[in-house]
């Protein structure tokens, strides 16, 4: 009978099994990719989602981004609007002051009275009449008082604004002793405000104080509501290199 060696016996079972050592390892380095891939799938989306996120924050954004396409939609319509301060979440001066003004604003509810634009790199603030005059006067009234000592305040913010004050009437004539047209009420009021900026410790080159009277309404005059739009004193400032 012939012997059988059981080193042979091993050797004949590796060379049956041999292949299953090689195809457990592909199984496994599969795995170990698909797993891979999975989790930079979600990394990446992940931080897309955080982009997005900061993206509709900068913008404002009133509708989710859903996609690829609403991003680029978004991009395309701002592409001229966004800056680096935009970008970069920083402010730049003219904005800082802007937002200033309506909270201020927003916090006295003077929104129907007080309204601030920006123009040519200017800010216009524009004041209706009846918040700072009587009717036919040129003296400051007590409603006056909070919104110039705001005015001052914001001057004194933003040195490098020097502000020319405008004052408007409505067309109706006026023929005093005081005031011969409208023209010298109108010019007196700015003249009035921009003393009193002085009084607050404005310097006097920063300011500048015109009246133009009836020739530039924002409205026509043709009803009640609308000639108290025109009565008003505008503050336009603009930035200067000297601080």
């Amino acid at each position: 009978m012939k012997k059988t060696n059981i080193a042979d016996i091993l050797i004949s079972n590796d060379d049956e099994t041999g292949w299953l050592v090689t195809y457990a390892d592909l199984i496994t380095l599969l795995l170990v990719f698909f797993v891979l891939l999975y989790s930079l799938s979600s990394l990446k989306q992940e931080k897309f989602i955080s982009a997005i996120s900061s993206i509709k924050q900068q913008l404002k954004a009133k509708t989710p981004l859903t996609g690829i396409s609403d991003l680029i939609k978004i991009e395309d319509s701002t592409k001229s609007k966004i800056s680096l301060e935009d970008v970069t979440g920083l402010r730049t001066r003219q904005d800082a002051m802007v937002k200033d003004i309506n909270d201020f604003i927003i916090k006295t509810r003077q929104n129907k009275n007080i309204s601030v634009q920006t123009l040519n790199n200017k800010i216009i603030i524009t004041i209706t009449g009846k918040i700072l005059f009587n009717s036919g006067s040129a003296s400051l009234n007590q409603n006056a008082l909070p919104v110039l000592d705001k005015i001052a305040e914001l001057v004194f913010k933003y040195p490098e604004y020097i502000i020319n004050i405008k004052g408007y009437t409505d067309d109706v004539p006026i023929s005093t002793k005081q005031f011969p047209s409208n023209w010298e009420l109108s010019a007196i009021r700015a003249t009035t405000v921009l003393r009193f900026l002085i009084k607050k410790g404005v310097k006097p080159d920063r300011l500048t104080a015109t009246g133009y009277g009836d020739v530039m309404p924002l409205v026509p005059n043709t009803s009640a509501e609308n000639r108290a739009i025109n009565r008003r004193v505008e503050f336009v400032l603009e930035k200067t290199d000297k601080k």
